[in-house]
């Protein structure tokens, strides 16, 4: 994988994965709405449009996921009640924005050509994007990042400690995917300043 570029001509952003790239981006991306959706309260059909959008009945403390805690930081850590309001009228939307994003990578992959069961062997897909898609894959790579962070407790300064690590450990395979997403979200930052 070369990361992302710009098309001179088109303007689209384009970036071509291995079908397991492709496969271990969408797989990341699935248990990040996973995660996202699973202590979220599950939206219902059954409820008008208009009152939905006027619910703040949100969740009022810090979630107890470190990821999510990550992902949803107190706003006002010095005032329960303050952090506790903004919490209620802002979590929900943007858990949704997030889920959002990751669902929005998962679905051009999956227009890209991947299958839901990667069988193929050497499978390439090939991924265009407008700048509005390219913005929510960049917003999800954050997120993803962030969650991989967190659950590997990457520190600053801390890269000997993973060097150190025998290329067979678990943990530095998934430091492996760690920087790949970081690579990615690089090039795709660089791709978007293109003109």
């Amino acid at each position: 994988m070369s990361g992302f570029q710009r098309h001179r001509r088109s303007q689209q952003v384009i970036a071509t994965f291995t079908g397991f790239e492709a496969d271990l981006l969408r797989s990341l991306e699935a248990q990040l709405v996973e995660l996202l959706r699973n202590e979220a309260a599950v939206p219902r059909d059954d409820v008008d449009p208009f009152e939905a959008l006027m619910d703040f009945t949100g969740p009022t403390t810090e979630p107890d996921d470190p990821v999510l805690q990550r992902l949803f930081p107190t706003a006002y850590p010095d005032d329960e009640e303050a952090a506790s309001e903004f919490r209620r009228y802002t979590e929900g939307g943007l858990r949704d924005g997030k889920a959002a994003a990751a669902v929005t990578v998962i679905e051009t992959l999956e227009d890209a050509g991947l299958p839901p069961e990667l069988t193929e062997d050497g499978l390439m897909i090939d991924v265009e994007l407008d700048e509005p898609t390219a913005e929510t894959w960049m917003r999800s790579f954050t997120d993803v990042r962030l969650a991989l962070a967190t659950r590997l407790e990457v520190e600053d300064g801390d890269e000997e400690y993973w060097e150190s690590l025998p290329d067979d450990d678990p943990r530095a395979q998934a430091h492996e995917i760690y920087d790949w997403v970081g690579y990615l979200q690089e090039t795709l930052v660089m791709a978007l300043s293109k003109r």
